[in-house]
Order: structure tokens, then sequence, then C-alpha cells
């Protein structure tokens, strides 16, 4: 799908939340309620999901630590489940808010989430994963800060916005259901929209933020889903900040959810007051698809020009910028896990997956694959099957092989898709994308160093063009036409995680897996025990959970 894309910013406190004292680390209580709702954002009537009444949801404030406790009832008529995209959730697949890890929210009933952000500040976004849900709202920003412990290298700004960029369809999340079921694509999105709105551009537009003038403000930097966006805004740049070279852009290439790993995107306040564009627009498709946000100068006069900055054209920009992106590694910040994980280019690699993206017909229908499997949700969620033993009953490990021929790339089956991933081995992954359409992946419960993009196919001496000193840390990839990507990361995060397409009809229609990683000492070091709130379907509802599994050492 070219769902919906978000851009999460540096984040202020949108939900109730109370701070219970706890002699550990502090905790954040929020209950939410999803409801349906009317809106109209590109000017026609239609459903769109609301948390606690807002579209998009609250913003979610934490601080690296943090126990963020959030209460979700379900008022939908559709069972439902939310996940916290880039936090990592160490040792705590539990949390992570798939349909492979975590029975559904039914109707009328409730779920509490509880993680806790490590060393990972930043922006972050939260959305739906349940059906077509997440291009019907649902989703909404989650920053972590950075402990005052850790100084950041720049000033604090005056203010922090929240900036939501993404596609919108002017049919129901229903309807559009009913055609990928049916067998059919639901094509290019019918508009964009920023914090839930579609700008006129005709003076009429009321102003999403106000800036104070000659002062600095934070924007951050997540999209979500969908095709690659450009934002940018008229007559200013942004710095970017937090681990890498602090560069000034006059435009941003924000692509489906390329999280970099940067707190803000500073803008300083320093042109004539007055009213000022942010102009998001869409990349690789035909039709270039453009929509607007105001911005406003406190005391400022004079409407903004509606002479529109241009965007770039062709993927080689982007690939260009991709490869302008460097740590500094002078930076004082949290590091990613695991320990020593920045030295990744003196670490040997232990095993290479390749991932080629596919697309074709079963039965008549159309699918997606990767490596020749078309994913597909048991009504036992995987982790779930392997923590009862009974995942021989619900999936086999290892379905696709490592190195896929042209054969097993072309027959395409579905059936579930588990990669069975050894703890703690340090493995490359290439994605490999024949077709002529941008591609982007993401990967739950991980940080990973995007090492390399490249036209062509993949070869092993194309290792050689590797940046194996400052690569940045991310958790989605962007593999553009024709090209390939290649990361690097140690898996010693156990549980059961997604690897995902972040185009939402490819990701519905199969282009998805899920890597299994397990603990050999089933040690409570490595991995949580399954909470005892948790809900339990399939085949193990109403079954008495394991004895503590994970109660060794």
């Amino acid at each position: 799908m070219r769902g919906v894309k978000l851009l999460a910013a540096c984040l202020y406190l949108a939900a109730a939340a109370t701070v219970v004292v706890h002699a550990e680390d502090p905790y954040f209580h929020h209950v939410w309620n999803v409801t349906y709702g009317t809106a109209s954002p590109l000017g026609v009537p239609q459903q769109v999901i609301l948390i606690n009444g807002q579209f998009p949801g609250p913003n979610i404030n934490s601080t690296s630590n943090n126990n963020v406790i959030i209460n979700v009832f379900n008022n939908l008529d559709e069972p439902f489940l939310l996940t916290w995209n880039g936090i990592q959730h160490r040792k705590n697949c539990w949390q992570d808010g798939t349909p492979g890890t975590m029975c559904p929210i039914m109707p009328g009933t409730n779920y509490t989430y509880h993680f806790q952000p490590k060393d990972q500040i930043g922006s972050y976004f939260y959305y739906p994963t349940t059906g077509m849900h997440r291009a019907a709202g649902g989703y909404g920003g989650l920053r972590v800060n950075s402990r005052l412990l850790i100084p950041v290298p720049y000033a604090d700004p005056e203010d922090d916005y929240t900036v939501l960029i993404g596609d919108w369809y002017t049919k129901s999340h229903t309807q559009l259901k009913k055609f990928l079921d049916g067998g059919r694509t639901i094509g290019r999105p019918d508009g964009i929209v920023i914090n839930g709105k579609s700008g006129k551009g005709d003076g009429s537009d009321a102003p999403l933020f106000t800036l104070k003038p000659e002062r600095l403000t934070g924007l951050g930097s997540v999209t979500w889903v969908s095709d690659i966006y450009h934002f940018r805004i008229q007559n200013h740049k942004m710095k970017l900040v937090e681990w890498k070279d602090r560069t000034f852009f006059k435009r941003l290439r924000l692509s489906r959810r390329s999280r970099w790993p940067v707190l803000w995107h500073i803008v300083t306040a320093n042109q004539e007051p007055k009213d000022y564009y942010m102009v998001a627009s869409s990349r690789f498709l035909k039709t270039v698809i453009t929509t607007t946000g105001l911005l406003r100068y406190e005391g400022g006069k004079g409407p903004a020009s509606s002479q529109l900055p241009a965007g770039p054209v062709g993927w080689a920009w982007s690939l260009n910028q991709f490869r302008s992106f460097r740590w500094n590694l002078t930076a004082s910040a949290a590091r990613p896990n695991p320990q020593g994980s920045y030295h990744y280019g003196k670490i040997n690699i232990t095993r290479t997956i390749k991932l080629v993206n596919t697309q074709g017909k079963v039965d008549g229908k159309l699918r997606f694959a990767l490596n020749g499997v078309s994913h597909t949700e048991p009504e036992t969620p995987l982790k779930l099957a392997e923590y009862f033993g009974i995942s021989d009953k619900v999936f086999k490990y290892d379905t696709i092989t490592d190195d896929p021929t042209p054969e097993q790339i072309k027959n395409i089956k579905i059936e579930p898709n588990v990669l069975n991933i050894t703890h703690r081995t340090f493995v490359e992954v290439v994605f490999e994308n024949h077709e002529k359409s941008v591609q982007s992946w993401h990967l739950d419960g991980y940080s990973f160093f995007s090492v390399a993009v490249e036209p062509g196919t993949w070869t092993p001496e194309k290792r050689k063009n590797y940046n194996l000193l400052d690569a940045v840390s991310r958790h989605t990839v962007q593999v553009y036409p024709k090209c390939w990507a290649a990361i690097l990361l140690t898996f010693d995060n156990c549980g059961m995680w997604n690897v995902r397409s972040e185009n939402t009809e490819r990701r519905y229609l199969g282009q998805q897996l899920y890597a299994s990683v397990l603990s050999p000492e089933k040690s409570l070091r490595d991995e949580y025990n399954m909470p005892e709130t948790s809900l339990q379907c399939g085949l193990v509802k109403n079954t008495p959970k394991p004895v503590n599994p994970y109660a060794g050492a």
C-alpha cells in the first residue's frame, strides 16, 4: 500500500500521564481509548481511527530507561494491535505488538503494554499492525530523550513539534482490505496529509506551528509506510543533530520510516517574520503528489509565497544523500546495543542472508514474497507457539534459503516465513530489489548498520565498497529500483522479531518474515518470561502457561 507515512519529531507529552515514584526507573501511565470517528483529511468525510478522540493520536514523551505503561481499550468492531516502531524492547518481544508475537486486543476488551526504551534516544512513532488499520489513522509520535547524565551536542530548542506526514486514501480501510483480499491492488494514494490535514495552499490554511523569531526549533525525522517522501520548508534549512556529522540541508528526503538516529532536525527561525510553507511530495511515482502545511512566525505579517520549493528528480539523488550521511564518532551520546557494536567493521560475519522481493499471482490473486515465500499469519501467534512448545503444529523454521535460486524466487508459495537465527551471531543481510519500484525494509527489536546501497545485484566482491567505519545505526533501510542494500548487525536480542516491507500493500499481502532468536540457555538474562497478563489465542487459548521456562541463571 502506499499507506500512511510518518515523520515523527521531537515530542511534547500529549496524552494524560501520571508519574509514579519508584525506587527503580520512573513509570509513566497512559490510558488510551481507541474508537472510530469521522474526519475529512482530503475534504471527503470518512471513517478514521481515533485515540482518545485524536487523529493523529497522542504523543508519548519518554526518556531512556523510563517504564512506559499504556492501557489500550479497543472500542472498534475488529481486533486491534499497536506496534512501537523503532523501540528495541530488549529481551521483550511480548510488547512488540505484531501478529506474530501477540494475540490481538479483541473488540470491547483492553490490554496493557509495558515497555522500557533503552539507549536509543530519538524520534519514533506507533501505529496499528492489524488488517489495514494504519491506512485509517491510529498512529502518533513517540520520543525518547537522553538522560541528563548524557550530554547532547546542541543547545536546547525553543520548542519541539511533532510532524506526521502520510499518504491518504479516500476509501475506508475496510474497502482497501477487500480489494487486497480479492486479489487486486489498491493503487496509488489519493493525497498526502501533514498531521492529519492537507493544506489548500491558498492562504486560508490555519498554521500548524508558530515559531518565535531568531529561535531554534526542533523537528524530528521519522517516516512511516508507503512511498518515498521529500520534505522541505520555504527559505529554511534544517540541521541534523546527534551522533553524526551535523550538516545543514535545504531539503531532507524522508523515506518510508527511515528513522535516522537523530533527536532533532533543528530549524532556526531567522527569516522575515511571515508565513512559510512546509512541503511534502511523493517520490518515485509517475504522478507527483504534493501537500503543504503552514508555519507562522509569532508576530509576523504577510502570507506565504505561492512559489513552492521544488523537489529532486531521479533516484540517484537519494542514493547520493544516503552516502553523505556519516556517524559523528566524536559526539557524546548513548551508543546502540550490543556493547562494542560501534566497532562493527572489525567483527567477523558468521552468516549471510540474501532477501529478494518478488510479486506474482497465487490462485489468480496478487501476492508479494521474500525468496519465494509469501508470509501468512497463523491463528496462533508464532511466539506463543514457540513458547508453549507447539511450533511444529503452527510453522516450520527456515522455509527459505539464505541464497535463493531464480527458480525458488519465481515460484511463490504461501506459508509462515520464519528464520531461525543463532543467538549473538553477527549477520550480514542483503536486500536485493529486482523491481522498478523503491522498496523499504524494517527490522523490529534491533538497530543495524546500513553499510551500502548500490545499483545492480550483490556479490561478495561488493563488500569492498562497504562503509565499515561510520555508517549510521538505523532500523529501516531503502532499496532503490534495480539496486541492493546491505546491513550488518549482531542478533543479541532474543525474541521473535518482524522483518517487513514498509509498503503496507506489500506487507499485508505477504512481503514480511520473522526472525526467531532463541537463548540456548533459556535464561532470564537473555529473555523475559511471557507476562502473566499476556493474551492467549489460537491453539494456546485457555492453556496454562509453561512454568518459568526462562527461569535459569
